[in-house]
């Protein structure tokens, strides 16, 4: 079993920049493929970037590409999310989620922890 953890969210202006951390439990952290997602009032959830368990690959949706940056610290078994250039339509529940597979998916279904969420709220 994994329990993920997810904090750093919060309001920002547009244009801003906030950090992610999603810390996992358990000593398998580091064979595990990680990935953030959200979820907007009203819509479904959505894949937003994922890393392979060794941090050799990542990936990311279009529409946060160049943005928001992926990685991971396996001996602090933490998951992160740079996001800059914030934009209002990123607002939304962040979630961290992992999968042991250990490689990047970007499908819901792929996943088999999740975390509570983290509220991010962008500004005009």
């Amino acid at each position: 079993q994994v329990q993920l953890v997810e904090s750093g969210g919060g309001l920002v202006q547009a244009g801003g920049s906030l950090r992610l951390s999603c810390v996992a439990s358990g000593r398998t952290f580091r064979s595990y493929a990680m990935g953030w997602f959200r979820q907007a009032p009203g819509k479904e959830r959505e894949f937003v970037a994922a890393i392979s368990w060794s941090a050799d690959r990542t990936y990311y949706t279009d529409s946060v590409q160049g943005r928001f940056t992926i990685s991971r610290d396996n001996a602090k078994n933490t998951v992160y999310l740079q996001m800059n250039s914030l934009k209002p339509e990123d607002t939304a529940v962040y979630y961290c989620a992992a999968n042991f597979r250990g490689i990047v998916l970007s499908a819901k279904s792929g996943y088999d922890y999740w975390g509570q969420g983290t509220q991010v709220t962008v500004s005009s």
